[in-house]
């Protein structure tokens, strides 16, 4: 480590601000993720393999699974580019912001924007850039980079950001969350509606459908994809997954990975931009494929590093990150780089070189925590110490020495390799030493390595034992009557239960098996209690009771307006119900409308979701712009799980879906939960129950 590194530790070691910060953050996120991993139905470790087993496969067969990708999107009318390097993909970028005239541009959450240095990009290029994650909000009006993967403003106190919103926004000084949340709502909701480019990352593509799926928990996501004429997605090479059962299975993890949710608020699939029958969303969707040095990573020994799906665990798990935050992961030159911590200690030297972020490897404990953690089980201690080794710049070549190794050092290392390639020559070497070792009393330093190695002055080589690991262990499997397996860690198996289970999905991707009233009860039941914990409410009722039931709660909130989808978008008579009790329904973005009405298409009962698709006559805005949404939904509708509905082919119709699971949220500022950041902050749910 440099000089200038170990000053960047001391001084975050120094700083009571960032502790006390870290330490709040850490207290928070853990029991929140235990808890998370508690509520899966399924066993963690199983899910664990089967998901490493599909990043593998993803990684391993790249190339194919890309074009597959770029067939569907560009079938669904999504724009495809290819840029070798972050120059390409902000040139790429501005160049699809000049051609649509583009001066404001709104984006949200997406660390590949933050390697390539897009935000500067654009504003080299006159245009207006405003971050909408709150936590990005944050740290771009004090002039910061983020400081973690998920969490971007951990390292700060609500007092120093009540300081920043008073310097730059003008309000009165407050520590108040809720009062911080309420004025970025309201000073970023007109930069939603003017915005003429919107830009987002990708959690995942999905190969087999050309879809985009993106995750947020503030609401400001879809409004980045839904409002401006013009989306761009930025994706990395490596953010695929094959299927929508591959999907189901990550969003399964990576919201407990990341903050302890079962599902985060929304879950967005993107098939294409709108279409003539939409009522919302973008006329022109892009696609920016990223490669900035992923294929070159992809052929050295640290390529399971493309496995992370950036859920930020092994940040959160990490002694030494959870002492530094992420601003104190630098290059040599004192670059800030967007992937910190132990994953981000090999992705960093992995893309942007050894050379300059190398050292970041060394910022570890080896302990393992962030492997235990990982939800796709990459072995991240062992990439960790093949970056210490130089595994950043070296080709899959056995035996090639990093640049830069003294020449006997190399010579040792050729020596030993040439050694422990062989078993036989390998167990010759290990009875050499017993033999040398035997010349010795045990007081004597039988071998001390050279000065010139670092090692040689306080440090000796432990003494080698009598009988070898191996011989023991074949004694020891000879005693059993049994021989060792030996199966190939580097090609986990899927169980046959899950192939049993794909089986069983296939065959009802088109038809839902029929249920019992029973089944229907506890679905229900589940549901109507996962919407609850959730922060929504839960209405149930007959057929006929709905408009009298929703009246009511409109009387009751004195509701004088109301945004709705279409009257054949909505139960029966339902519309007109409404209308006869004095309330007037609006179609459409109208910002100033604050109670919202739509359907749904599906309910989720172990997440307590339910899902929306655009279409003629339902705008994806009335459940996003007004401060409260009330959605309908009939029982029949309701699934166990979220792998069942990603199966169904009204989601792969629609241009877009959101999967909706209570209120917006957010805890960027101290992990002190904030309602209604940019999308409703109360959620009404009317269950109408079938006869």
């Amino acid at each position: 480590m440099t000089h200038r590194f170990r000053q960047r530790i001391r001084k975050a070691l120094a700083n009571d601000d960032l502790q006390t910060a870290l330490d709040r953050y850490v207290h928070h996120v853990r029991p929140n993720k235990t808890a998370g991993y508690e509520s899966l139905t399924d066993d963690l470790q199983s899910l664990r393999k089967r998901a490493n087993a599909v990043r593998s496969d993803t990684i391993t067969n790249l190339g194919e699974h890309l074009a597959q990708f770029c067939q569907h999107a560009r079938a669904n009318g999504m724009i495809i580019h290819k840029a070798q390097d972050a120059a390409a993909a902000c040139r790429i970028a501005v160049e699809i912001a000049e051609r649509h005239d583009a001066r404001i541009v709104v984006k949200s959450k997406s660390m590949v924007t933050e390697e390539i240095g897009l935000n500067h990009a654009l504003e080299t290029a006159g245009m207006e850039v405003i971050e909408t994650d709150l936590g990005e909000y944050i740290i771009q009006l004090r002039g910061e980079g983020p400081s973690h993967i998920t969490a971007p403003a951990i390292h700060l106190k609500r007092e120093q950001v009540g300081e920043t919103f008073h310097e730059k926004l003008g309000m009165p000084y407050t520590a108040d969350v809720s009062i911080m949340t309420e004025t970025a709502r309201k000073e970023l909701r007109q930069t939603f509606l003017e915005a003429d480019l919107g830009i987002s990352g990708v959690n995942f593509g999905v190969a087999e459908s050309g879809s985009l799926c993106i995750i947020t928990n503030e609401g400001n996501g879809r409004m980045v994809t839904t409002l401006p004429r013009t989306h761009i997605a930025i994706m990395g090479i490596e953010r695929l997954v094959p299927t929508f059962k591959d999907l189901a299975l990550m969003l399964n993890l990576l919201p407990r990975s990341a903050t302890g949710q079962k599902i985060t608020v929304y879950t967005s699939i993107i098939n294409g931009p709108r279409k003539e029958v939409d009522e919302d969303g973008p006329e022109e969707r892009h696609i920016i494929l990223v490669d900035n040095g992923r294929e070159t990573l992809r052929n050295t020994p640290l390529q399971d590093a493309l496995y992370c799906i950036r859920c930020g665990a092994c940040l959160d798990y990490c002694p030494i990150f959870k002492k530094l935050s992420g601003l104190t992961y630098t290059s040599l030159r004192g670059d800030h780089t967007p992937y910190p911590g132990p994953i981000g200690s090999i992705v960093s030297p992995g893309l942007f070189g050894q050379r300059q972020f190398g050292h970041l490897a060394q910022v570890s404990t080896l302990c393992g925590l962030c492997q235990d953690v990982c939800p796709v089980s990459i072995d991240l201690p062992s990439l960790l110490t093949r970056v210490r080794a130089g595994g950043a710049e070296e080709r899959k070549q056995a035996g090639k020495v990093p640049d830069g190794v003294p020449k006997s050092l190399s010579l040792a290392l050729r020596l030993y390799t040439w050694f422990a390639a062989d078993a036989s020559r390998f167990s010759l070497a290990q009875r050499i030493l017993v033999r040398l070792s035997r010349f010795h009393s045990p007081k004597d330093d039988w071998m001390r390595l050279p000065a010139i190695t670092g090692w040689g002055k306080n440090r000796r080589l432990p003494r080698p034992t009598e009988e070898t690991f191996r011989t023991r262990w074949g004694r020891r499997l000879q005693a059993n009557n049994r021989t060792p397996a030996h199966p190939d860690p580097s090609s986990p198996r899927v169980p046959q239960s899950e192939m049993d289970d794909s089986t069983e999905l296939q065959a009802n991707a088109n038809e839902e098996p029929p249920r019992s009233h029973s089944d229907t009860g506890e679905i229900i039941i589940r549901f109507e209690q996962e919407v609850k914990t959730l922060g929504g409410t839960f209405t149930r009722c007959q057929q006929g009771q709905l408009p009298t039931r929703i009246i009511q709660f409109l009387r009751d909130n004195e509701v004088r307006k109301l945004l709705a989808w279409e009257k054949d978008q909505l139960p029966s008579g339902l519309c007109e119900a409404v209308q006869d009790a004095g309330v007037e329904l609006v179609h459409g973005a109208e910002p100033s409308v604050k109670f919202g009405l739509t359907g749904a298409d599906v309910g989720i009962a172990e997440t307590g979701s339910f899902m929306v698709t655009s279409g003629s006559g339902r705008a994806l805005t009335t459940s996003l712009l007004p401060e409260v949404h009330i959605a309908v939904i009939h029982a029949r509708d309701v699934l166990p799980n979220l792998k069942r509905a990603l199966t169904l082919p009204k989601l792969r119709e629609a241009s877009a879906a959101a999967v909706i699971s209570g209120p917006s949220r957010t805890a960027d500022i101290e992990m002190i939960l904030a309602l209604g950041v940019h999308g409703p902050k109360k959620l009404h749910i009317f269950c109408v129950m079938d006869a």
